[in-house]
């Protein structure tokens, strides 16, 4: 997804907080305290009402699902919305949603998907096969720049209508013969069809509600406001306080409000972890979106039961901007990308069980061997910066290195930033901003070298390499070879499971070799958790359904 996906977050006690966290924050944390010596904290009030306190990481941009691309948005969106199929708490495999049952045709191009007579919009309306198709529409429409788009291309004729190169949306694959049934044609068999139906950019839309407020396909139409809001998930959204707290509430109208058992969630988002990690010692939060490196020590030490390190399917990395002088040569990006040493990065600097990342693809999904990438050789890159004309970085000028202000980000930026002086004499500025700036940054090229994030969409290598295509709209770098999409366009349509890995490989060893990006580590999900929460599966993608979660009191 998107880049859906873990980023950093974080708050702390009433007292502590004061002075250190921006005030707007430390009102919404301390909302349940007029004081320091107030009795009850947001945990034990939460766990006898069933009220969720969670960090999430990054402010959110946006709570339109067609354009969110962050793991904090997902974190909201989910408990907003729900899709033609949702998700089982365990495992992720795809179980019914919206749709009740469907049917999927012997040749896999055709999927009937059967909807719930009682599927309703949160202001009673009915949840129709036609708002779906109305949605995807809205998705594909070329002007309305979605940025996950390239997600509905599997469908037929998706991708020449979104490219305008056909004006025709009947003749894309998507058909509503009735209220209560919805049928998908796809261009070939995709053997992950169902899951990919999870991502925001899938989920529906009340286009009715977004064109009393303005026109259906117009980025920043105003219909996801408090108030305005119409949804088709477990909860309803009723507050939105930038930079303070998102908080939502068991939906009456939703098909299986029986099954709910939180009442509300209530979404921080916090740029500090060592602020968050305070946070959830006083008291303040049930879970945390991370934890800070310095502390995990003592944690794993004392054994605490608070402490979880899960997997999750996701890379930490820098992308180059390839139009920008210098980095426009490939061997003095990967003179950078090879002295840079992953291995004491995660352990010397994280310690929370990451895995240095040579390769961009995460190992072991469906048979898939990523390449061996880009290894951490200080001679070679000297070698690679000499051969290119910069021997001791002579004649390079400072690169600045963005990053979104973050501990966490700033620790792992400052010790890349002395490798490479240490090691190739080339000097780098380090330029935080908040998450909005360097999203605007990437958006425009307003950039040298960016840190990133990808999470997978879904468990299958193709998600992590399709970003990389000529005309992905999450490529940012400027860099394309046609040979590269030609291989993926190849594998997209490949019947036999080992060939298409043996494309995908090849079209890996590529992007490595140019090197528009620098791997640094495969991430974990290392958070704290309290035990009241139950529910909460470890699961690769990090999603949780909201639905299977409950909260018990602690004794």
């Amino acid at each position: 997804m998107p880049q859906l996906r873990n980023l950093d977050s974080k708050a702390g006690p009433a007292c502590i907080l004061a002075g250190f966290l921006f005030q707007a924050c430390l009102c919404v944390l301390t909302a349940a305290l007029t004081s320091c010596g107030a009795r009850e904290t947001n945990v034990q009030r939460g766990d006898r009402e069933q009220v969720l306190h969670r960090g999430i990481g990054p402010e959110l941009t946006d709570l339109d699902p067609h354009l969110a691309t962050w793991t904090c948005e997902y974190s909201v969106l989910s408990a907003l919305l729900e899709g033609l199929v949702a998700e089982d708490p365990v495992d992720l495999h795809p179980v019914p949603g919206v749709a009740e049952s469907w049917d999927v045709s012997h040749d896999g191009l055709v999927y009937v998907f059967h909807l719930r007579s009682d599927a309703r919009w949160s202001d009673g309306g009915p949840v129709t096969a036609a708002d779906f198709v109305a949605s995807f529409r809205r998705v594909l429409t070329p002007s309305f720049g979605a940025p996950n788009a390239t997600m509905l291309y599997p469908v037929l004729n998706a991708e020449a209508f979104h490219r305008g190169r056909l004006a025709d949306f009947d003749a894309v694959g998507f058909a509503a013969p009735d209220a209560r049934t919805l049928r998908i044609t796809l261009n070939c068999p995709t053997p992950n069809f169902l899951s990919l139906l999870n991502q925001p950019v899938w989920l529906p839309v009340p286009v009715a509600t977004l064109a009393r407020y303005g026109a259906v396909d117009q980025p920043g139409n105003p219909w996801t406001q408090p108030g305005r809001f119409v949804g088709n998930g477990p909860f309803v959204l009723k507050a939105w306080r930038h930079n303070q707290v998102v908080i939502v509430e068991k939906s009456p109208t939703y098909w299986d409000a029986a099954a709910v058992r939180l009442n509300a969630i209530h979404f921080y988002p916090i740029d500090s972890l060592d602020a968050e990690e305070r946070a959830f010692r006083a008291g303040q939060l049930h879970l945390t979106e991370a934890m800070p490196p310095a502390k995990i020590d003592a944690y794993r030490k004392s054994r605490s039961p608070l402490l979880r390190i899960d997997p999750y399917l996701g890379i930490y990395f820098y992308r180059f901007n390839v139009r920008q002088p210098f980095l426009d040569d490939p061997r003095v990006r990967r003179a950078l990308a090879m002295a840079v040493d992953r291995r004491a990065i995660v352990e010397h600097v994280l310690r929370g069980g990451q895995v240095p990342a040579n390769a961009f693809v995460p190992p072991g999904m469906g048979g898939y061997v990523p390449p061996a990438g880009i290894p951490t050789d200080f001679p070679g890159a000297r070698r690679l910066l000499e051969e290119a004309g910069h021997p001791g970085g002579r004649g390079l000028p400072p690169f600045e290195l963005l990053f979104n202000s973050s501990e966490g980000h700033q620790i792992i930026a400052e010790t890349i930033q002395e490798m490479w002086r240490r090691e190739l004499g080339v000097e780098v500025r380090l330029v935080n901003q908040e998450l909005k700036s360097t999203q605007d940054a990437r958006r425009t090229g307003s950039f040298q070298i960016l840190r990133s994030v990808w999470i997978g969409d879904y468990a299958d290598p193709a998600s992590f390499l399709g970003i990389w295509a000529s005309d992905s709209d999450n490529n940012f770098t400027g860099w394309s070879d046609a040979a590269y999409d030609r291989l993926l366009a190849e594998a997209a349509h490949a019947a036999d499971g080992q060939a298409r890995n043996e494309m995908l490989q090849r079209a890996e060893s590529m992007l490595l070799d140019a090197a528009p990006i620098i791997p640094v580590y495969y991430y974990t999900h290392v958070f704290l958790i309290r035990p009241s929460v139950h529910g909460w599966h470890p699961t690769l993608l990090d999603h949780h359904p909201y639905k299977y979660v409950w909260l018990e009191q602690e004794n």
